[in-house]
């Protein structure tokens, strides 16, 4: 089973349905724990391995990429990016018209409590973190009474100012302490971003750059309703229900999105080489991605 990976402005998405998309997470925290293990015969699995940063990628999120070419290149050399926005599928249907890709996203409070579902029952460990206190232990015992199965292993609601190089180290010890497979970062867009990338650098694990689904799923903030989430129009809920914070990430962001995908569709195209990889190899930094990365047929086996 495979799933294809297309260009949408510079960055390589990796067009999942829903499903796919939770077990390739799932399948990634078992490739980590089994290096920290050292159960694993790949070169250079060891707990020095490099983690996987998972990001999901709105329109939002790939207009701010295409001005910041730091966050282009977090993006560019991520382990997976994920099209967490029903105008990413609708441009990426548009640009490649050839490829056979999925028409739904893949939402981050579904791929939360997807996962979640999942590792019930299995030694898959989580962690949380980001948002306000309240909103975490919110979300912690929302999860708790969703998934009684499911292992918290530690959760951390950090500083909104940026934090120094110790406390981001202090930081990093405690996840490494608490033996977390997946990490789930709710920072919102970039600093989520940076920082998935930047753990992943320093612990074999799964960071997960989950953007605003901490609250929705915490109950702290409300969803748009379904019609509105399949047809595109979760970012008009979302600018009534806080017009003061994100009129201009949406006016601009959305215009800049827009233009981005017009100029795309405007270069020649370029054809793929159909080269296979494995689901947690990293994704090439330089040039285009032309190749559908492998996926497991069914979640890998974790022991209880």
């Amino acid at each position: 089973m495979t799933a294809p990976v297309v260009e949408c402005l510079g960055v390589p998405i990796t067009a999942h349905t829903r499903d796919s998309a939770a077990r390739h997470v799932v399948h990634l925290a078992g490739r980590m724990r089994e290096a920290r293990q050292g159960l694993t015969d790949e070169p250079g699995a060891s707990g020095s391995r490099r983690g996987s940063d998972v990001h999901l990628s709105n329109a939002y999120t790939l207009a701010l990429a295409d001005r910041d070419p730091e966050l282009r290149d977090i993006l560019r050399s991520a382990s997976l990016n994920l099209p967490d926005g029903q105008p990413v599928v609708w441009a990426n249907r548009l640009l490649h018209p050839t490829a056979v890709l999925p028409s739904t996203r893949v939402y981050g409070p579904d791929l939360l409590t997807d996962v979640f579902a999942l590792t019930q029952h299995t030694e898959v460990n989580h962690y949380l973190l980001g948002s306000t206190p309240q909103v975490l232990d919110a979300l912690h015992r929302e999860l708790r009474r969703r998934y009684p199965g499911a292992r918290i292993v530690g959760t951390c609601s950090p500083p909104f100012r940026p934090l120094d190089a110790r406390e981001r180290r202090r930081q990093v010890e405690q996840i490494r302490s608490a033996a977390a497979d997946i990490v789930w970062v709710g920072l919102g867009t970039p600093k989520q971003d940076r920082w998935a990338a930047e753990l992943c650098d320093a612990l074999p694990v799964v960071a997960v750059a989950v953007g605003a689904a901490f609250d929705f799923v915490a109950g702290n903030k409300p969803q748009a309703p379904h019609w509105m989430r399949h047809n595109g129009l979760e970012w008009l809920f979302r600018l009534g229900c806080e017009p003061r914070r994100l009129w201009r990430r949406y006016l601009f962001g959305n215009a800049r999105f827009v233009h981005g995908v017009v100029r795309q569709a405007s270069r020649p195209v370029r054809t793929g080489s159909g080269v296979v990889v494995e689901a947690s190899d990293r994704l090439n930094p330089g040039g285009l991605v032309r190749h559908s990365r492998e996926i497991p047929a069914r979640i890998p086996e974790v022991r209880p």
